[in-house]
């Protein structure tokens, strides 16, 4: 009786104790606040509405949070805060407390300050405003910001500031004082969301002496009521004692945002909502325990968790009511509404990593994703605050449901899912149609055709998958050959996945080129991102030994990046690129041919060199979580390379020991034994005991509960898991298709003729064409125009070539590709300097007749850069001229300005230019889209040579992101009638 006494004992001191853990003292929130991480320290609880937080900074890539860690402005507190984006938005509703007159300019009232005199950890954040001797502490709970504001002695008065004009454009706000201490207002905005409508409601712990509204900068006295675009106020206070503030969010109306506020913070108490700001961070990130490791690591790990459980964030009202795609309000029933998907980011890790520690949340989330297909017509890409912002690419809410569906996460209709996820997949956005057509997508159809051609495949077997668990047959193999289509773009003559222009490889190739074919990456990078069929890949590659082979590479070869700057391709091992998305899994393909020791190596070198304990310890942008849930899963030893085929492949653990605690009681022990900084090679694992022979885990044994140990040692275990039994398979063995043929030729031009060839990625394919636009296959039948294709083909008139290939009875989808012969009666000299990825085939794309789409990226934009366009065409005798035009383009967001004018000169002789005219552009050089339009001027006049003058816009402006940068000018014809 006694020892059971003790063994009680014991078993609730141990219980108590890590009770008593204290996670939110682990966590680092400056971590990514630096180099490009993108966060915010402020206080936020998990997937929390309100994330309260200083601004320092107002604009620019570095500024997407409101905050750089290398700022020693601030402009005050604002309450939404996107973590880790690339874009910026948010910042909303800011408030900064002063002394002395207060000023509406943000750059008379910004104070500066130190970090010495800075702290956050989970939940808080505190700052000394040195300008005015003021102490902001901050905390917060689901939907409200509550502010603790400590004046100097010295301050007889203080004031609070209320700026609904800060950081994007405001299309119109309002301000409302219900009584001597409540506010209520209103702000609709425009940035990368594109009608932001934001409510919020603030009560100050004591009555305001006086107040002042501005509108326009212009003092209004104390208003009761505003509305306008630009409002800012201040309230006076008695600051003898702390001032406490509190605001509440809504996106629904001031109502809401008032039902918010009295519901979840009724008083002013500042401990006790820190404190239970605490509790629920120790919760969440108590659902996973780490024992072991330096505090530099555990700090990296819970700062990590931290960041992976700040986003999606909750987005509805206490009372049930949110604001859907729509834009119109709703009432949730049975779910909870959730905001921001980051989608093309955090369906790799951090999604997979909440099918783990937030299954319940993962419902929410799915059911999020339900009713913006119902009301917004479309399953979330990249939703932000009800706006679809269609930002990246791939459809990406569908892995995160097959995902959750494979795992047994099933709080929704699973058969309206799989309506939702067909609905996108079959609908016309982004060259869907191109690709089902064709089965891949070129770069005349659509832009990062080779990036969204892969994205698209692994989406389909994702679909694939969850048509298959609900029985559906047909959609299961329609889908099955849809999710090989990166068969289409990948050669065999380089060995990468290469960008098309109709039906030819994108020549010259380079794959270090950082180009318009790919999304944020190179070939390097995207010719890795089959992770559905990893073996299908490395047949195409010739087999296992010439994949090893190709593989290593990517993380040696000492080629730099090449062709267009992007700021996200960060974190370089040789071509590998952690700081983005695209190369998160690739480490794990060791795996796959049997060498995890190789992904331990990397996995290992990553971890320890590429995540730090520093504002800039990401290599990347932290992307709604993405970047530290990659860590997370990878210091417990698994990754998931194919979410939703139910399987984590095994890494190295960081940590002696890993406890994953479950949602239904259950619980996970991942143990390191022999861990050490020089022993991370895995020599032997076993499960629940029994040693394990293969280099992956089911995630239905993890959750079923038990325990894994990881045998580590200083060298590699080259004969662990080495085999193709013992390595985790990734395969499409059934309804595998026949890739399309391509064609190759000098170019898609000639003047004369020109001969074209045409290939297989498979020698043992046969190729059917035919050059009179009809279609050379119908289902399983050749058309009777079908040519067999013996050797090259030679073409003297603009022609649409069409051929399939054929393997046995099967064909492949039906490749198309145009070539145009181009007038000879003009010839062009062109004297500016082409920007050589815009080139629009050379200096003949500027009178060749073939006209620009409104993407710039689609091929027949020829930029000048940087400078004027100019130009002479030899019409080769006096010709009558009636019109001269220049046909061009504006798109401000990728830093392409409309020329401010262009000069048409004309010449008998090719040396002496006369003057026609001169065609001012009158549209603006603010107005962000895509624009096209031809700068004309009518003429009557003979000459044999026309001279064009385009005159740049110049250096961009200090308000765009690209300030300082020359502009773009792109044209796609000289129009001479």
């Amino acid at each position: 009786m006694k020892h059971w006494l003790v063994a009680l004992a014991l078993g609730l001191a141990t219980a108590a104790n890590a009770q008593q853990i204290d996670y939110t003292q682990k966590v680092n929130p400056f971590i990514g606040t630096g180099g490009h991480g993108h966060t915010y320290p402020g206080p936020s609880l998990p997937f929390g509405m309100v994330q309260l937080s200083p601004d320092t900074r107002l604009k620019g890539w570095d500024g997407c949070s409101g905050y750089h860690y290398s700022d020693s402005l601030l402009y005050g507190f604002s309450h939404t805060h996107l973590s880790g984006t690339g874009i910026e938005d948010y910042c909303d509703v800011l408030l900064m407390p002063v002394t002395g007159k207060p000023s509406w300019n943000n750059a008379e009232y910004a104070s500066p300050f130190s970090h010495q005199n800075e702290k956050a950890y989970a939940g808080f954040y505190s700052v000394l405003l040195d300008k005015y001797g003021v102490t902001a502490s901050l905390t917060a709970t689901q939907r409200v910001g509550l502010h603790k504001y400590e004046f100097p002695a010295s301050a007889k008065e203080g004031h609070v500031l209320l700026d609904l004009y800060h950081r994007d454009i405001v299309n119109n706000s309002s301000l409302r004082v219900i009584n001597d201490s409540t506010v209520v207002g209103m702000r609709r905005s425009t940035s990368w969301a594109k009608d932001q409508w934001l409510f919020f409601a603030m009560k100050f712990s004591r009555p305001m002496q006086s107040r002042h509204v501005a509108l326009d900068d212009q003092d209004k006295g104390a208003l009761e009521k505003a509305e306008g675009r630009n409002i800012k106020a201040y309230f006076t206070f008695d600051v003898q004692q702390p001032l406490y503030v509190k605001v509440a969010i809504s996106g629904v109306s001031e109502e809401g945002a008032l039902k918010n506020l009295d519901t979840e913070m009724p008083g002013f108490d500042f401990d006790g909502t820190l404190a239970a700001a605490k509790a629920a961070w120790n919760k969440e990130l108590g659902k996973i325990e780490v024992k072991g490791g330096t505090p530099d690591q555990q700090t990296i790990f819970y700062s990590a968790l931290y960041h992976a459980c700040l986003n999606p964030n909750l987005y509805m009202d206490v009372d049930g009511q949110y604001r859907g795609t729509d834009l119109k309000v709703h009432q949730a029933e049975g779910f909870t509404n959730y905001s921001v998907f980051s989608l093309w980011d955090t369906h790799r890790a951090l999604h997979p990593l909440m099918t783990l520690i937030n299954r319940a949340r993962t419902n929410d989330w799915i059911n999020t994703f339900l009713v913006q297909y119902k009301y917004g017509g479309m399953l979330p890409v990249w939703e932000l605050s009800g706006n679809e912002t269609f930002c990246m690419i791939g459809y990406h809410s569908v892995p995160v449901i097959a995902d959750a569906w494979q795992k047994g996460i099933r709080g929704y209709d699973g058969k309206y899912a799989l309506e939702a996820m067909r609905s996108y997949a079959e609908g016309a956005r982004f060259g869907m149609q191109d690709y089902i057509r064709q089965g891949y997508l070129s770069m005349d159809t659509q832009p990062e055709s080779v990036s969204r051609t892969l994205e698209y495949s692994y989406d389909d077997w994702c679909i694939a998958q969850m048509a298959k668990m609900l029985g559906q047959t047909d959609v299961y193999d329609q889908y099955m050959r849809r999710a090989q289509s990166y068969k289409n773009v990948y050669d065999a003559s380089t060995g990468f996945m290469r960008g098309k222009i109709g039906g030819r490889w994108m020549s010259p190739f380079d794959p270090t080129e950082v180009n318009n074919f790919y999304t944020e990456a190179n070939a390097w990078q995207y010719s890795f991102a089959v992770p559905q069929d990893v073996s299908g890949l490395i047949r195409l590659h010739g087999g296992k030994v010439a994949f090893t082979r190709k593989l290593n590479e990517l993380f040696s070869t000492e080629d730099k990046l090449s062709g267009r700057h992007q700021s996200d391709i960060t974190g370089l091992i040789g071509q590998y690129a952690h700081g983005n998305e695209p190369s998160h899994h690739i480490a794990y393909l060791f795996n796959y041919i049997g060498q995890p020791w190789r992904t331990q190596q990397l996995v290992h070198q990553v971890m320890n060199t590429l995540y730090h304990n520093a504002p800039d310890g990401l290599s990347g942008n932290e992307d709604c979580g993405q970047m530290s849930a990659w860590y997370v899963m990878s210091a417990m030893g698994i990754y998931p390379v194919t979410p939703g085929d139910g399987r984590y492949a095994l890494g190295t653990p960081t940590f002696d020991e890993v406890i994953l605690h479950f949602e239904d009681g259950k619980s996970f022990t991942i143990k390191a034994r022999n861990l050490s900084p020089k022993n991370f090679y895995v020599q032997g694992v076993s499960v629940n005991g029994k040693p394990q022979a293969h280099s992956w885990i089911d995630h239905s044994t993890i959750t079923a509960g038990g325990n894994m140990e990881f045998t580590l040692g200083a060298q590699p275990n080259k004969t662990w898991a080495s085999t193709d039994a013992t390595s985790p398979r990734s395969s499409i063995d059934e309804q595998r298709i026949v890739a399309v043929p391509y064609a190759v030729s000098a170019s898609d031009r000639f003047k004369s003729s020109m001969q074209v060839t045409l290939h297989t990625t498979d020698p043992k394919h046969t190729i059917f064409y035919t050059l009179d636009g009809s279609a050379p296959v119908s289902g399983k039948t050749l058309s009777p125009n079908a040519k067999a294709y013996k050797g090259p083909i030679t073409l003297t008139a603009t022609t649409q070539l069409q051929a399939v290939a054929r393997d046995g009875q099967a064909f492949s989808q039906i490749m198309q590709t145009p070539f145009y012969r181009i007038p000879t009666d003009k010839t062009i000299q062109v004297l500016s300097k082409i920007h050589p990825q815009f080139t629009a085939g050379g200096p003949d794309g500027l009178i060749d007749g073939i006209r620009g789409k409104d993407d710039f990226r689609l091929g027949a934009w020829q930029s000048h850069y940087p400078g004027n366009l100019e130009a002479i065409v030899d019409l080769k005798a006096p010709r009558q001229l009636h019109q001269l035009g220049l046909s061009v383009l504006q798109d401000l967001g990728v830093w392409i300005w409309y020329p401010t004018q262009v000069e048409f000169f004309t010449s008998a002789d090719g040396q002496t230019f006369t003057s026609a005219g001169v065609v001012k552009n009158t549209f603006s050089d603010r107005e962000y889209g895509s624009f096209t339009q031809v700068l004309s001027l009518p003429v009557n006049t003979k000459a044999r040579y026309i001279k064009v003058v385009a005159t740049t816009h110049g250096t961009i402006p200090d308000w765009h992101p690209g300030k300082g940068e020359p502009c773009h000018i792109f044209a796609d014809e000289i129009i001479i009638e």
